[in-house]
């Protein structure tokens, strides 16, 4: 594993746990950790589990007993490590935004399409998809149960820097981070409604902006947060907040709004989808439920449905708990190990693969372009 900050330890958490609660067809063995300060690294994988720390990637690429890449690394070295990686026959798991522009996603899905020939995989990080609820809300749609989908919303509120003086951090450097809101929880929504409609956004038009240009530098970073360096400010470089709307191939139309300066909203990942016949809606403020309107059902007695989604017949839900023992952030990042770990050694593309994450990075690249020209914009 590349990175070991907040991605990494989630992703820790997830090859740890995986083997001992799913039943593997391989066992992942946690290697090597590689951070750039030797230090910190060692420390690091002391603390996540990890064999070995090391500070050179690509000396990593080179062990026989490494197969496979996990990349936790900000957004402008993910090109880099995954195409030298995919060369070198090593599976490769990368966080999203899977690049920070669409020619870099063109050429790692470029990598990828040439590794799958020859039996090597990869797949983008986009974890919300594993969590029980969407992956339920992913079922009724393709059964048929919300008939032709009308309208999309989508929404991802967070309020982590809505305070001007919270400090610089790489997710507010373009450089590093490629885009804001947009690209790093926006990303988030795009897939996930792509991947619960089964059907592709293809048309966009929307604005992005930035409420505060220039922050403290930060001396230290922990997670999402960090200390400010006294008297010292720098450039915020990335959007604040993105706001678009979509058409999608199959005539849905969608409304997505990103942001991290909603006032009280931790992590508010929102999605309605209304059909002909049904419509449903999620919260991961609420992770554990799903709300389904069955539009057949008598109108004296029809409304939203709460669906506790915690059965052992939900999607992943089997391996945890009794059913009503809700689950949490970590455990959709658990399940994508699983969904990779099986794919991989079936041989088989694991999804998203990077052709999907490359059709996210050109929405975005489209959301961009929409806002400096104020036209909408084709994906």
């Amino acid at each position: 594993m590349v990175g070991h900050a907040f991605m990494g330890a989630a992703h820790s958490q997830a090859w740890r746990v995986a083997p001992r609660f799913f039943d593997l067809p391989v066992r992942p063995v946690m290697s090597v950790l590689v951070g750039r300060d030797a230090d910190r690294a060692r420390a690091a994988a002391d603390r996540l589990g990890w064999a070995e720390a090391a500070t050179d990637w690509k000396s990593v690429l080179e062990r026989d007993d490494v197969h496979v890449i996990d990349i936790c690394t900000p957004g402008d070295t993910h090109a880099e490590i995954a195409i030298a990686a995919l060369d070198a026959g090593k599976h490769v798991l990368c966080e999203k935004p899977m690049a920070n522009t669409v020619d870099e996603a063109v050429a790692m899905a470029e990598a990828a399409a040439r590794a799958a020939e020859r039996g090597v995989r990869a797949m983008v990080g986009f974890t919300y998809r594993r969590t029980p609820a969407l992956a339920l809300a992913r079922d009724l749609v393709a059964q048929g149960r919300l008939g032709r989908i009308h309208h999309v919303r989508a929404q991802y509120l967070q309020d982590w820097i809505v305070d001007p003086e919270a400090p610089l951090s790489w997710r507010l450097d373009k450089e590093k981070a490629g885009s804001g809101a947009l690209g790093d929880i926006g990303a988030h929504i795009v897939d996930a409604t792509q991947f619960i409609l089964g059907d592709t956004i293809t048309e966009v038009v929307g604005t992005l902006a930035t409420f505060v240009s220039q922050r403290p530098i930060a001396s230290a970073h922990s997670g999402l947060s960090g200390t400010a360096a006294t008297g010292q400010t720098g450039p915020v470089t990335v959007d604040d907040a993105a706001l678009f709307l979509a058409r999608f191939g199959g005539g849905a139309l969608g409304s997505y709004e990103a942001t991290r300066f909603a006032n009280g909203r931790k992590n508010a990942l929102r999605i309605e989808v209304n059909g002909a016949e049904g419509s449903l809606a999620f919260d991961f403020e609420d992770m554990n439920v799903l709300q389904f309107f069955d539009g057949k059902e008598d109108p004296a007695v029809a409304g939203y449905r709460r669906i506790l989604v915690t059965e052992p017949s939900h999607p992943y839900v089997g391996a945890w708990w009794p059913a009503g023992h809700g689950l949490g952030y970590e455990h959709a990042f658990t399940h994508q190990a699983v969904d990779f770990v099986r794919a991989v050694a079936a041989g088989t593309d694991p999804a998203p693969t990077f052709a999907d994450g490359l059709q996210v990075q050109r929405v975005l690249a489209a959301v961009e372009a929409s806002s400096a020209s104020r036209t909408w914009q084709q994906v």
